[in-house]
């Protein structure tokens, strides 16, 4: 990671903590305290959106996010253990989102904002994104996201069902499905991308856990299909992939 890859995660988790800490005082006052969790996942492959973004290398992805009366804030990364764009720049992006979120009844609403911070020569940008969601069988919830930098004018739809089943007292089988939309603003707008999961949560002591997570991105249409396919990858728009993930509460 270069120097201004660590400068910027630098100032996301100075960030977080400035977050936190600001919380604190209100919270004891209202006799609530600010929630963190931290995550790391450890992944087969780094798809988003359809994209495959990793080739052939097990990926890194850390996470740290900081809540308060419906505030929230994230810093997130990857690191490709064997980044294949480039030598030098393994950590490759560093993510941090600002968000509020909040419910009337069963409709739970939110909004948010996401910086990008890429290395490989690739710019920065950012995306505003608004949420809403229904809390029914299958918990339907529908995302929208807009580019308003590096390619302003882009935006996504994201459609996501998901249902848990018990299989024991503390254990559950988590199955998501979701259908994203992307249009760029350039001449694609096309169905484009489905994703399938599934993942349980295996409790370790209070306040940690482990999580094994099977995923399927797979190409919604022909068109989207050759838009997502890179011929210095895979050549591939369906990919399966995996990990596992750790993850600890405050």
């Amino acid at each position: 990671m270069n120097f201004n890859g660590t400068k910027k995660l630098i100032i996301g988790f100075m960030a977080l903590s400035f977050l936190s800490a600001a919380g604190i005082p209100a919270a004891m006052a209202e006799e609530e305290v600010p929630s963190a969790d931290a995550a790391v996942a450890f992944l087969s492959k780094y798809v988003w959106r359809g994209f495959e973004l990793s080739k052939d290398s097990l990926v890194i992805q850390p996470s740290l996010s900081v809540s308060y009366m419906g505030f929230g804030a994230n810093l997130w990364a990857n690191l490709d253990t064997d980044e294949y764009w480039s030598e030098t720049h393994n950590w490759n992006e560093t993510d941090f989102t600002l968000s509020y979120d909040g419910a009337y009844e069963k409709l739970g609403y939110g909004v948010g904002w996401i910086y990008y911070a890429l290395e490989d020569g690739f710019p920065d940008t950012q995306e505003w994104y608004g949420t809403l969601s229904y809390d029914v069988l299958l918990a339907p919830s529908f995302t929208i996201y807009y580019d308003t930098d590096r390619n302003a004018g882009l935006w996504y739809a994201n459609l996501g069902f998901s249902h848990s089943f018990m299989i024991a007292e503390k254990y559950s089988l988590d199955l998501g499905l979701a259908f994203g939309y992307l249009d760029d603003n350039d001449g694609y707008a096309e169905l484009h991308d489905g994703n399938l999961s599934a993942s349980m949560s295996f409790p370790i002591g209070k306040y940690a856990s482990i999580t094994p997570e099977l995923y399927y991105s797979f190409a919604l249409t022909s068109d989207a299909k050759d838009y997502i396919k890179d011929p210095t990858l895979s050549d591939d728009a369906n990919f399966l992939y995996g990990g596992v993930s750790v993850s600890f509460s405050f």
